[in-house]
């Protein structure tokens, strides 16, 4: 089942983004393509941590070349491989996998009749042990990452996402969004600063 769902990712759009940030260069068996397959399944069974994953495909160590694992997977190489890889790689495949599902899942049953699209924009905190992700300092004894999410409301799908430290302030986000003319933008008082929003009138 987990290999019929995989079929479906674009390899060959992968394979140009790997080839432009060298991801496989010197690489002998724990490929690019096999590190996100392990994350997807990471995922899709919900481990906790990477020892949690390892621990899950050790019980399909027979099935690893079938399931697109390569032939081995090991702590070791699994991180070397999350550690020297550009996140990069992932990142610009992510965006392409949403801009597919954002045209197979469109709904045109949207409840206000609008031409535009319609997006909601906000930021939730993540707390994290500063004793683990002491490079997470938000705090004097809190640790935290914030997750920018600007949200595509008609087809319930996200189309940007930034993690950025839990200090940042959730207006400077909104320099980071590429605006589209004619859409709608859903948005609460934390983003109220005259200069940006003239700055998105503008656009």
């Amino acid at each position: 089942m987990f290999a019929q769902l995989t079929d479906f990712l674009p390899t060959r759009i992968f394979d140009r983004i790997v080839e432009k940030h060298k991801g496989n260069k010197h690489v002998r068996t724990f490929s690019c393509w096999n590190q996100m397959l392990c994350m997807v399944f990471e995922q899709l069974t919900s481990r906790d941590s990477m020892r949690d994953l390892l621990l899950s495909l050790e019980a399909h160590k027979s099935k690893y070349y079938h399931l697109g694992f390569g032939s081995t997977v090991s702590r070791r190489n699994f991180g070397n491989a999350n550690e020297k890889r550009s996140y990069k790689i992932f990142e610009e495949f992510a965006y392409v996998l949403i801009e597919e599902a954002r045209k197979s899942c469109y709904r045109s049953d949207f409840e206000i009749n609008v031409e535009g699209n319609v997006y909601a924009f906000d930021s939730s905190t993540i707390d994290l042990c500063l004793s683990v992700f002491w490079w997470a300092e938000f705090r004097k004894t809190k640790g935290g990452i914030k997750l920018h999410t600007l949200y595509d409301v008609k087809t319930s799908i996200p189309t940007f996402l930034y993690i950025s430290n839990a200090k940042m302030h959730d207006v400077n986000a909104l320099d980071l969004i590429s605006y589209e003319p004619g859409s709608f933008y859903l948005i609460d008082k934390a983003y109220i600063d005259f200069g940006r929003l003239y700055n998105l009138h503008k656009q």
